[in-house]
């Protein structure tokens, strides 16, 4: 029974030693700032200039002093980014109606890419299959970005894409004068 207790009073020491080493300003185990402490020079030079490579990655600005991720802690804060997405759902629900004798394959509403599988068209002879890219949240043509292909023959001519664009844009400006009215 004694040994019991001291095993578990040294494993309870060990942890505590290791979350203290975590988050010294020195990084003991070399683990730096991973619950928040105070870093060196040489760690904070390194740190922003990560956060640097990252906002270029993602196409954003980022100046020194800015917040950023950089804790254990700050990875679960909700984020403005996690609450909504970034394409327009007029065009999203616009493109599921249009092309709805497709089979949905894949979706991904907070990149805008919804992906089909081969489907004949009601009243036509060729299957084809789609994806669909809405790059942004304007309702605009040029956030809608279509790629047809046929079974066997690959991809089907600019003209196609175009009627297909053009009826989920017309789709799309329907749906907005609908919710418009209400």
């Amino acid at each position: 029974m004694k040994t019991t207790r001291v095993r578990n009073a040294l494993i309870l020491m060990g942890m505590a030693v290791t979350l203290a080493a975590c988050g010294s300003a020195r990084g003991g185990f070399g683990l730096g700032n991973l619950f928040g402490g105070q870093r060196s020079a040489s760690q904070i030079s390194a740190t922003e200039q990560t956060h640097r490579d990252f906002a270029k990655e993602l196409g954003e600005d980022w100046a020194p002093g800015q917040t950023r991720r950089n804790t254990l802690w700050s990875m679960f804060a909700a984020r403005d980014s996690d609450v909504g997405t970034s394409v327009n759902r007029y065009l999203w629900n616009a493109s599921l109606d249009t092309l709805n004798f497709l089979p949905v394959e894949t979706v991904d509403p907070f990149t805008g890419v919804i992906s089909t599988g081969y489907g004949t068209p009601p009243g036509g002879g060729r299957a084809y299959r789609a994806t669909i890219y809405i790059s942004d949240p304007a309702l605009d043509a040029r956030s809608l970005k279509v790629a047809l292909q046929t079974r066997g023959g690959g991809p089907v001519s600019a003209a196609v894409v175009s009627q297909v664009e053009d009826a989920i844009l017309t789709r799309a400006r329907q749906l907005r004068t609908r919710d418009s009215r209400f």
